[in-house]
């Protein structure tokens, strides 16, 4: 690959999840600590290492962008592919031309072994095993961002959801050790990170193969020095539990902000998917939440065009989520995934259908986040201020997700201050209307 003086390079690109972006991470300093330079996707490297996506229904048209991208870049390059969609398509990706390693999901945390094997030099191949296999736990966090870590706290599901890929591309439910994620929370925490956002695929599972569980983890987490923010990614409604919430209202580190899947508002849907709660569960955490924390941001995922889901249907969806004090929404639009049981249900919703709908609750969350950002003007938050600038502004965020912008100062960068936010700029974001002294008392 390369000369025998010269340091390897190696390259990465992460499509998908705040999962995935903690695991390239990992993957990345694995090849660090074995010699090779890190370089920017957009370098000439010596492997690309592209982790993919299974979500959407794009996945290939998107790693075949990408593979395209690196080769231009270096022709020469060697292109490994990894993720939830090499587990779940390894002979579809490995048609694509210039790919020349696809490694599943077990696999993947030790590419390094494949690249020693001097394997890359017979064509395309593919190492992947049975995803009942895929069975331990491996450790992640992401790093390079100074601002924020995505900390991998566990992998995999057990629900199987109709429409849901996931479990056949990561497997059955895991998780790390509660003392081992300290350890690691205390390693970010010496590299200067302020805030730490928790990721997996179903946290609110946490510890259940190992008799530990998300109450004691977040607890234990709370009395890591060094950590400003935690912030959690996202929890399924039925495993948000009381304690949860009102634990998160008393902690001075875990922060006033919820992402709580909904997916459906009328129950007929909701069954369909198989999911695991109804809507009543789901009004009730996001009622539970907002008394414990009235300032508290509840982002929320739904998704439209399921099958069967009729005009009642979506309106019943649409009514509750404008009726419900929540602040953003995450929209995504039905597809068909191979292997999913949601492929044998009747009534699919017409390409054109789902796509009005989508852009109806899309239309429906810049209202909600617009009406949220309003409600917090005139109040004193505390923002971490972010490395990005553009057009002459620094950005941030507040504890509980109110993105702020004010003059850019690299003073500012992975610095925590408060601010008295004001009225929403151009970009939808909040002014920052003027800095608060240190000596202020805090109002949250």
């Amino acid at each position: 690959m390369t000369g025998m003086n010269q340091q390897p390079s190696a390259a990465f690109y992460t499509l998908g999840c705040k999962l995935n972006y903690s695991e390239t991470s990992a993957i990345a300093r694995q090849f660090s600590n074995s010699g090779y330079q890190i370089h920017q996707f957009d370098e000439a490297a010596d492997v690309y290492v592209i982790n993919t996506c299974s979500v959407t229904d794009n996945a290939d048209k998107k790693c075949r962008q990408i593979v395209r991208k690196a080769l231009r870049i270096n022709p020469d390059a060697k292109v490994v592919v990894i993720g939830c969609y090499a587990q779940l398509k390894p002979q579809e990706i490995s048609a694509i031309p210039g790919v020349n390693l696809v490694l599943g999901a077990n696999e993947k945390f030790n590419i390094l072994n494949y690249l020693d094997k001097d394997i890359l030099e017979e064509g395309s191949r593919i190492f992947t095993c049975h995803i009942k296999e895929t069975d331990e736990f491996v450790s992640a966090y992401s790093f390079g961002d100074r601002t924020r870590s995505f900390l991998k706290v566990q992998d995999g599901c057990n629900y199987f959801c109709s429409f849901c890929t996931i479990p056949l591309a990561r497997g059955r439910s895991r998780s790390g050790y509660i003392d081992n994620i300290l350890h690691a929370t205390k390693e970010i925490a010496r590299q200067g990170v302020k805030e730490v956002v928790l990721t997996g695929v179903n946290i609110g599972d946490f510890g259940n193969d190992q008799n530990e569980n998300f109450l004691d983890l977040i607890k234990s987490l709370d009395q890591v020095e060094g950590i400003n923010r935690y912030r959690i990614s996202s929890i399924e409604p039925n495993l948000l539990s009381n304690e949860i919430i009102d634990f998160v209202a008393a902690s001075q580190r875990f922060v006033p902000h919820f992402h709580i899947p909904l997916q459906s508002g009328a129950d007929k849907i909701l069954k369909a998917m198989r999911r695991r709660y109804l809507s009543d569960l789901y009004v009730e955490r996001v009622q539970r939440i907002k008394e414990a924390m009235p300032d508290c941001c509840i982002g929320v995922d739904v998704i439209v065009g399921f099958p069967g889901e009729d005009e009642n249907d979506f309106r019943k969806t649409y009514d509750l989520l404008h009726q419900l004090d929540v602040s953003y929404l995450h929209v995504f639009t039905y597809s068909e995934r191979p292997n999913t049981t949601a492929l044998r249900l009747p009534d699919p919703v017409p390409l054109d259908v789902r796509t009005e709908r989508r852009k109806m609750l899309t239309s429906l969350s810049h209202k909600k986040r617009r009406k949220f950002y309003t409600e917090n003007a005139g109040k004193i938050k505390e923002v971490l201020w972010e490395e990005k600038e553009h057009e002459g502004r620094i950005y941030g965020f507040t504890q509980n997700y109110v993105k702020v912008n004010a003059p850019f100062d690299a003073a500012k960068v992975n610095q925590v201050q408060q601010v008295l936010l004001g009225g929403i700029s151009n970009d939808g974001s909040v002014a920052c209307s003027e800095l608060i002294p240190e000596t202020l008392e805090k109002n949250f």
